[in-house]
């Protein structure tokens, strides 16, 4: 493993905290993980790497469609409850931890699809991170990313409520660098990265991808009615989703 920033703080996080955050928070679980499940669409049959796995939820849900998983993260504790979750299950899915930057063991050109949910703005190394997802692609084969939105979601940037509704003021956005922030929940804090959407772009286009699509989407009602938090990104988009093509 290298030991890098983004390795060492999320094998330093408290596994139980973060696990309880990740399938409750409603962001995730009415918003981000529905809209992805939703674009991938049929992956009956298909060879899929859920790079950053965490608590391993997308990687099951993906295998009860039929899909054949990888999952991978840099946490041994995330990786070893994911693994346990999946045998609960009876789901197979094969368990790596290892560095989003160096994939090692995984064999090059064999998934049609690697699924970045919430973890590309996690990383120390971006464009080895890229480079690695490239080789393990399929000719043709897809990446799917969420990241929080780095426009509207960066280090100099607040979330207001103001009389019910959400300001959100930015007072630098061409900065980018490293910032040590809490998550609500957690009682360690976690390293955030901030890169322009101009950063994310150029690195996607010098490693070789090609831009497929770009969405923020307006939540539903249904999710609306689940939570009001959700109802903010009706108006100001948090996450923002890519497709990219080998």
């Amino acid at each position: 493993m290298i030991k890098d920033s983004s390795t060492e703080c999320w094998n330093q996080a408290n596994i139980n905290e973060w696990i309880n955050i990740a399938q409750t928070n409603d962001f995730r679980m009415y918003y981000i993980m529905p809209y992805t499940l939703e674009k991938l669409g049929d992956v009956k049959g298909k060879h899929i790497l859920d790079l950053g796995c965490g608590d391993g939820g997308y990687s099951r849900a993906l295998a009860h469609k039929g899909a054949f998983l990888t999952s991978a993260d840099c946490s041994e504790d995330m990786v070893g409850y994911a693994k346990n979750k999946a045998e609960e299950e009876g789901l197979r899915i094969d368990h790596h931890v290892i560095n989003a930057n160096a994939l090692n063991g995984i064999q090059k050109n064999y998934y049609d699809l690697v699924l970045c949910s919430m973890m590309l703005m996690d990383v120390e190394d971006l464009d080895g991170t890229l480079k690695e997802i490239h080789r393990v692609l399929k000719p043709k084969g897809t990446v799917f990313i969420s990241i929080l939105h780095p426009c509207f979601k960066g280090k100099e940037t607040a979330w207001l409520k103001n009389n019910g509704s959400i300001q959100v003021l930015i007072s630098d956005y061409h900065n980018p660098e490293k910032w040590v922030g809490e998550i609500k929940g957690m009682k360690d804090p976690v390293i955030y990265r901030h890169r322009t959407l101009s950063d994310y772009v150029k690195a996607f286009v010098g490693n070789n991808f090609k831009i497929t699509d770009m969405n923020e989407p307006v939540p539903t009602k249904e999710q609306v009615q689940k939570s009001p938090r959700v109802a903010w990104l009706k108006k100001i988009p948090m996450y923002l989703f890519i497709e990219l093509e080998k």
